[in-house]
């Protein structure tokens, strides 16, 4: 599996797939070609029929700037992946050949042919199964595990994404207005929490805080402002909210939380080896599904278990989003997102809380490894309706 930096990346709304996956390929395609006249883009698949709620032509125009670039939106899928699209350069006139390239989730990017580069592996286990029985077998933590074969740096990026998502978090919190696109949809974090510091009932006020910072980064992740992919910019509300929550109600302290966040990355970091976190790929499970787990797996450490009910909670919190669609309303990642993002933090939060109570009754009879194959095969017969296309469902019904 690749580095823990390829899962966990600071950078901009309001999708990783179709904002900040298309900005990166727009970057490097500008540093190979600096002499460009002009730039023409075909999006495919589900970068056409979302791009423009998603602000992928914007995002790639902002890029290419002050090369002109325009776009075509094309009917049908390229082969290696849904969200494809192939660049055309112009310089000295003429037309280079088109450069095919994939936004194939969490911002990381993939080229066709002669730009094709490498992946880089530094985890040599590629399921939990293999990590925890090494784990085991070598004495280490999880944590530790992470910090065997990341580099000496790592713990430091740590702190720099632990800080990022509370930036988020406050900044949502403290924000007001309307989201941007036609949905007109009224920002809610700040009063939320205004309602948590107002009850006096604690269950409810946990909770609360709980969907405040959720909807506090989901709502920053939609203005197109400064989230973390955690694994997806759609699906970035889930952890954090699990963090700040730890941080500020149950007192946890920030050098223990980076732990937690590794941790959690661990899950996300093998579901997306062994499947996909593209909601063009796999329906929103594949997104919210697998923040769920991670933040699952966060919550259940934080709240000491040992690593057999860490990976039951992080299994509760993805098997219970399995056949999650992906349906954006208008193609924005505003409904059902943002309130998604929500409900997915509550349930890792009590996912976590059951895998502590029924752990020690009875053993988990479905390994995570196992719901990860069964969230792929689940995505590959979604119709690609549910998939990040807003042809079905709510997006359907909401036109």
């Amino acid at each position: 599996m690749q580095s823990l930096r390829e899962l966990y990346k600071i950078g901009i709304g309001p999708s990783s797939s179709h904002t900040y996956g298309p900005m990166k390929i727009a970057e490097r395609i500008k540093s190979l070609y600096p002499d460009m006249e002009k730039v023409h883009v075909d999006l495919y698949g589900s970068l056409s029929l979302t791009g423009k709620g998603h602000l992928t032509d914007k995002i790639m125009q902002k890029t290419f700037a002050p090369v002109p670039c325009d776009f075509s939106f094309k009917s049908g899928e390229l082969p290696y992946h849904p969200n494809g699209m192939l660049v055309t350069v112009y310089c000295g006139g003429e037309a280079l050949k088109p450069i095919e390239a994939y936004s194939i989730g969490g911002g990381e990017i993939y080229f066709k042919g002669d730009l094709e580069e490498e992946k880089v592996e530094i985890y040599p286990h590629h399921t939990m199964r293999e990590v925890i029985d090494y784990c085991e077998n070598e004495g280490l933590s999880l944590y530790d595990y992470v910090l065997r074969f990341e580099d000496e740096n790592f713990k430091e990026y740590l702190f720099e994404v632990l800080e990022a998502m509370f930036t988020c978090v406050e900044n949502g919190l403290h924000t007001q207005g309307i989201l941007q696109g036609s949905l007109q949809l009224k920002r809610v974090a700040g009063s939320m929490y205004q309602q948590a510091l107002n009850t006096h009932h604690e269950m409810a006020q946990e909770r609360l805080f709980i969907a405040s910072y959720a909807y506090a980064v989901s709502e920053e992740n939609a203005d197109g402002h400064m989230i973390v992919t955690a694994p997806t910019c759609g699906a970035s509300g889930v952890l954090p909210a699990i963090l700040y929550y730890a941080h500020h109600q149950m007192g946890l302290k920030k050098r223990d939380l980076v732990k937690a966040l590794a941790i959690g990355g661990l899950y996300g970091n093998t579901v997306k080896y062994n499947a996909t976190i593209a909601g063009a790929d796999g329906g929103c499970q594949a997104e919210v599904g697998t923040a769920c787990a991670m933040a699952s797996a966060s919550m259940a450490w934080i709240n000491e278990l040992n690593n057999s009910l860490v990976d039951y909670a992080a299994e509760m919190g993805l098997e219970h989003n399995l056949g999650l669609t992906c349906d954006p309303v208008g193609g924005y990642v505003q409904i059902p997102c943002i309130e998604r993002n929500a409900l997915a933090a509550l349930r890792a939060y009590d996912a976590a809380m059951l895998a502590g109570q029924l752990g020690y009754v009875r053993k988990n009879k479905v390994p995570f490894d196992t719901v990860v194959r069964v969230m792929k095969e689940t995505g590959k017969d979604l119709n690609v309706a549910y998939k990040e296309t807003s042809l079905g469902g709510l997006a359907k019904e909401l036109k």
